[in-house]
């Protein structure tokens, strides 16, 4: 089962960051108001949605997004940025026990040929701590496990510690995770091989993932992903022009502006996979340039989604 209202409220929420960046209060309250209107037409539908014996519960926390929403809404009325920022992150945590609700069933299946790779069974919230300031963004597995577990493992290894940002396109992406010395990736200390992570990008509506394939390879020329790069600080997993599978460390945040770059018309979605978005830190984001670098990512929530292998 595949709870699409759930994500609907998800990216309503998340896609909130460009208008608050710019403080356009009215666009803010204009699209808080369709969000609370998602609410209250499919709450019924997302409770039904949940297992029998977990409704009570999911009615309980939907109730408290519906009073999170309104004092979003009062934060947006006192154009009070910070407080939104605060209020509207302890929203999306609550979003996210929901799904959490629905992990068995929101998983999608994953090929046996990747049961090695580490996979992540929901969401993480990550805090990355760089030489301008802090990021906050939320990792999500439920809709690119593979690509997400990667860097939540990655993480938690410290392997993003110290590392620069190698390179950076102005309104493109600020990339890093390459590692110092000649290696480009993450070497796995049991095989001594790179390990690779594929190209994992789902479709609405596709009953399947697609892996190792762009949307030009199906034929999918007009598709918008699930995970689209559609905001600022979307995170992005590299890979080489050579190949799609050979992704390993390397990850890169999105800088273009949603009204520049609508899902689906851009030259990054359908050629590399999304797996979150930042949610805090916007300010830090537009100074972060190569001479910056990472000191630590630290996982505040979700670790223990982390699976090490199928």
């Amino acid at each position: 089962m595949n709870q699409e209202d759930l994500r609907d409220l998800q990216h309503l929420l998340e896609y909130t960051s460009d208008d608050l960046r710019a403080k356009r209060w009215s666009a803010l309250g204009r699209g808080l108001k369709r969000t609370q209107s998602l609410l209250s037409d499919k709450k019924s539908a997302i409770v039904a949605a949940m297992p029998s014996d977990d409704q009570s519960r999911a009615e309980q926390i939907l109730d408290s997004v519906a009073n999170d929403l309104n004092i979003l809404q009062e934060r947006i009325e006192e154009k009070d940025k910070a407080g939104f920022i605060q209020s509207r992150r302890q929203t999306l945590s609550q979003i996210g026990d929901l799904e959490a609700l629905l992990i068995d069933d929101r998983l999608p299946d994953i090929p046996s040929e990747f049961d090695d790779l580490p996979r992540l069974a929901g969401r993480a919230t990550v805090v990355i701590e760089t030489t301008e300031g802090d990021l906050t963004a939320v990792v999500d597995g439920y809709n690119a496990p593979l690509t997400a577990g990667a860097f939540i493992d990655l993480s938690l290894k410290g392997f993003y510690d110290g590392l620069p940002f190698n390179r950076a396109e102005d309104f493109y992406i600020l990339q890093s995770g390459d590692p110092k010395g000649p290696d480009i990736g993450y070497l796995d200390p049991k095989t001594k091989q790179e390990r690779h992570v594929p190209l994992e990008i789902r479709v609405p509506d596709e009953p399947e993932t697609i892996y190792n394939q762009t949307f030009e390879d199906v034929g999918l020329f007009k598709a918008t992903p699930v995970l689209p790069f559609s905001t600022l600080g979307t995170l992005g997993w590299a890979h080489s022009d050579q190949a799609l599978d050979d992704g390993s460390s390397q990850f890169f945040l999105f800088l273009y502006e949603a009204e520049l770059t609508p899902a689906g018309l851009n030259l990054v979605d359908g050629r590399n996979a999304a797996f979150g978005y930042v949610v805090d830190g916007f300010d830090v984001l537009e100074e972060l340039g190569v001479n910056d670098e990472i000191k630590r990512i630290k996982v505040v929530d979700g670790a223990d989604r982390l699976q090490q292998h199928a």
